[in-house]
């Protein structure tokens, strides 16, 4: 009986992992329409800000074709996010007790909403800041005209490194509901925190310490509200 359930629930687990690359695989091929406007709306935090005389440009043969290609797959598996998490819902809901569904129907969706707040927030500004910065900061004598492959890259790093960093707080809180600290123990370790902020900046962004700063400050009120945020919930 035992042998079976697990079966059971490895063919469920196989499913599930089946719908949910359909679904990015049907998204994709809509979008893949829309490949070239998709990668306009990507490349304008940068295109806007370019001098008159300056654009971006392909040093690869075959960029111009794979570069919004790959930027769509990327795009078409954000889109399919909800879906994602509804199948993931649906697999491990049947498992748990009303409470624990409540919890973990809390975290899921503030995982979620912070998650897209960072991505909004990298993308509205901390892009214009950086690329302006960039672009002021380049020697009169050099045209600035940035490979379409790099500059997809580092767009989708510094989105993801943003929506991943603005999951603190629900790090913090799950780290405290489970027993392995509390917040008097993260307020106490506040000064080596605010350090670490700037070394994982310094790992994860441009050489530059304006760049590094944006993400460590944000990072860091992030941990300041998951430390009121714990208190609260995680008592009551």
């Amino acid at each position: 009986m035992t042998e079976k359930s697990y079966l059971e629930h490895l063919n469920s687990l196989r499913n599930v992992l089946l719908r949910s690359l359909g679904a990015i695989a049907i998204i994709f091929f809509v979008l893949v329409f829309f490949r070239n406007e998709i990668f306009l709306i990507f490349a304008n935090p940068l295109t806007e800000i370019l001098p008159a005389n300056s654009s971006m440009i392909a040093t690869g043969v075959v960029s111009p074709f794979l570069t919004p290609l790959r930027l769509t797959f990327y795009v078409a598996t954000f889109v399919a996010i909800p879906y994602l998490l509804f199948e993931l819902w649906n697999f491990i809901a049947p498992g748990l007790y009303k409470e624990e569904k409540i919890g973990f129907f809390a975290v899921l969706f503030s995982s979620i909403i912070l998650f897209l707040a960072g991505i909004c927030f990298a993308f509205f500004v901390i892009f214009p800041l950086i690329f302006t910065f960039f672009v002021q900061a380049s020697p009169s004598e050099v045209l600035v005209m940035t490979d379409i492959n790099e500059y997809i890259d580092f767009v989708i790093r510094i989105l993801f490194v943003f929506g991943f960093a603005f999951e603190v707080p629900i790090i913090l809180m799950l780290m405290i509901w489970s027993g392995v600290t509390n917040a008097q123990q993260l307020s106490s370790a506040r000064p080596y925190v605010i350090i670490g902020c700037f070394v994982v900046g310094m790992f994860l962004t441009p050489p530059d310490i304006f760049s590094q700063t944006l993400l460590a400050l944000p990072v860091w009120l992030l941990y300041e509200v998951g430390l009121l945020a714990s208190r609260f919930f995680i008592n009551k």
